[in-house]
């Protein structure tokens, strides 16, 4: 992806490893600040999921495996590193799946780095072409609606939701974003309109509240990611997504979300059984550390809500793009 640092673009990953250092974007920070952080320890690539310095189902499993390998290099038992891992966000299914792939490798005898440098670039590979199995379905001069970040940020680069729209806008099409506040962590205004900036594609901020209004002066598409798909084709995205769904529904607007199939969990059967993370009440009362509602009122934060597949056009992945009713066919290609 693009990144301006200093005045002057360019290409980065929101995560790599290197000479013994989990390097990461620290997302909390962006837009305003650009800062690198490092990590040496099981510990604190855990501690950076849990607390959000990285985020995104798919860069979470990339951190995961990345996690596993400074276990290795540590020393420590793998099963507990495993757990540790798996208890910092209940929700994406990426960090499950990347957590097991490093443990298979591992107790297969393959060599940790580079099973963990695999996996990562296994995530960009299947990014790059869910870019390109969706970008057909963006027709010259579309407008665009996307939900909390799916961009580069959110799965090493390229992205999800965002992937098909860098590939078109590659291929000379000309396109408009509308891109949700999504509170209320403000990935939307604060990480997908940075990508988009820095890639120079046209959008603007919207709040969440307005996505119905928009919706009925015009949307051709709305793409969003997905953090766990049960096998039913149900589900789970940041809190607001289903409610983008339904109105989509109502108002006949093309609703796709866009996954790996790593983010696919067939040991669930709908999307009634995907944990739905609860977060602290301060996010939704306190904003830049300040607080915004009254003293002595609670709130409620569920992190993630979930779409029923009825609502779902199509689940872009990188080995195409397959409607709801077809997730059985790719669980038993992997069987």
């Amino acid at each position: 992806m693009k990144i301006t640092v200093a005045g002057r673009s360019q290409e980065m990953r929101a995560l790599w490893y290197e000479a013994g250092e989990v390097i990461m974007i620290d997302q909390r920070l962006l837009p305003n600040t650009f800062k690198l952080v490092r990590f040496t320890k099981c510990s604190e690539v855990a501690a950076s999921i849990k607390d959000m310095t990285v985020r995104g189902a798919p860069a979470i499993g990339v951190a995961a495996a990345y996690g596993m390998l400074l276990a290795t290099r540590e020393g420590i038992d793998l099963g507990g590193a495993a757990s540790m891992l798996k208890a910092t966000r209940p929700t994406a299914h990426d960090l499950f799946f990347a957590v097991d792939s490093m443990l298979e490798a591992v107790r297969s005898g393959k060599d940790p780095e580079k099973a963990a440098i695999a996996y990562a670039d296994s995530i960009v590979d299947k990014c790059r072409l869910i870019g390109e199995y969706g970008e057909p379905l963006i027709k010259d001069g579309a407008t665009i609606m996307t939900h909390c970040n799916a961009g580069a940020l959110a799965t090493v680069d390229y992205g999800t939701a965002l992937a098909p729209m860098r590939v078109a806008r590659n291929k000379g099409k000309k396109m408009f974003v509308y891109v949700s506040e999504t509170r209320p962590r403000l990935q939307g205004m604060k990480l997908t309109a940075y990508e988009l900036l820095n890639e120079g594609i046209p959008h603007a901020i919207i709040s969440d509240g307005a996505s119905g209004h928009f919706m009925r002066k015009g949307v051709d598409i709305i793409i969003v990611g997905a953090d766990r798909i049960a096998a039913n084709g149900d589900f789970a995205n940041k809190i607001g997504t289903y409610e983008k769904a339904v109105l989509a529904k109502e108002l006949g607007v093309p609703f796709y979300t866009a996954a790996p199939i790593s983010t696919f969990d067939f040991t669930i059967e709908d999307g009634t059984q995907i944990p739905i993370e609860d977060r602290n009440e301060e996010e939704v009362t306190v904003i830049d550390g300040h607080r915004i509602a009254p003293k002595g009122c609670r709130a409620l934060n569920p992190s993630f809500d979930m779409t029923p597949n009825r609502y779902v056009t199509g689940i872009i992945t990188e080995i195409g793009v397959i409607r709801p009713n077809e997730v059985g066919k790719v669980r038993r290609m992997l069987q």
